[in-house]
């Protein structure tokens, strides 16, 4: 987490300060873990509200510039939040969570920081269960569209083996765009499979099912959203994002149906 401060006076009471550093890594993980700009506006307010605190915010795709105004003796400050942490719908709501605990309770500003530090440095449990899945999600749109039941299990295997890989490629730091094309080309292959030897009556679905699960919904839908709260730099940083990811795959999906000699028309 970066942080650039620019306090307008020598003295700073040591309470604004631990204020000013929760909001700061509060804006960052909540960017980071795929939070709308409203949703990040809105609790940033809440929780400086309820500490004696004006905020005024500008959200960028990675950044978040906060620009803080104590109640008590007008000190002014800002601060630069970075983007951090994975899209994870469960620290968002929990961190969402916390905003309204802090506003209602008004719990002190250390306890806060240790229930903060605990949400976001909480790992993942159960990470083996979600693959499988994720599998079986993606089997059922294959069977939504019209897949019969070997289309089903090709695009269960395909898909688990793309959900691993993403995984691993994720945890080892590859950047996002390599990580959709890899998968999706991986998954594309094995998908094709179903083509090459004749399993069922539905392989062309199969193919077209087996990527499904890399669809970037989040940022698409996070754009929408920004939009529609006039937040439009960072609405179209989003669907830019999105649009490349999409990209991405569709590379991965035509290069796995060549290599496997699959025609796409």
């Amino acid at each position: 987490m970066k942080t650039a401060e620019q306090p307008d006076h020598t003295t700073t009471d040591h309470r604004t300060i631990m204020v000013r550093d929760l909001l700061t890594d509060y804006a960052g993980w909540l960017l980071g873990c795929g939070a709308t700009c409203i949703r990040l506006e809105k609790n940033l307010k809440r929780i400086a509200a309820a500490y004696g605190q004006d905020v005024e915010i500008t959200i960028s795709p990675h950044h978040v510039h906060i620009y803080i105004v104590d109640r008590n003796d007008r000190t002014v400050f800002t601060s630069i939040a970075t983007a951090k942490g994975a899209t994870s719908f469960d620290t968002i709501t929990r961190l969402s969570t916390l905003s309204w605990r802090i506003a209602d309770t008004g719990i002190d500003i250390r306890r806060a920081r240790r229930m903060f530090d605990i949400i976001v440095n909480d790992r993942p449990r159960h990470t083996w269960v979600v693959p499988p899945l994720v599998a079986l999600a993606n089997a059922s749109f294959c069977r939504l569209f019209g897949g019969d039941i070997q289309a089903m299990a090709v695009v269960f295997m395909a898909t688990l083996a793309g959900y691993n890989l993403k995984m691993w490629l994720t945890s080892m730091r590859a950047d996002l765009r390599l990580t959709f094309l890899l998968c999706s080309f991986a998954s594309a292959v094995i998908g094709a499979s179903s083509y090459l030897f004749n399993l069922g009556d539905t392989p062309q679905i199969a193919i077209g099912t087996s990527i499904l699960y890399l669809v970037p919904g989040v940022p698409f839908l996070n754009s929408f959203s920004d939009m529609l709260h006039r937040f439009y730099i960072c609405s179209f940083g989003r669907l830019m994002d999105a649009t490349v990811l999409t990209a991405c795959l569709s590379i991965g999906l035509c290069a796995g149906m060549i290599v496997m000699g699959v025609g796409m028309f």
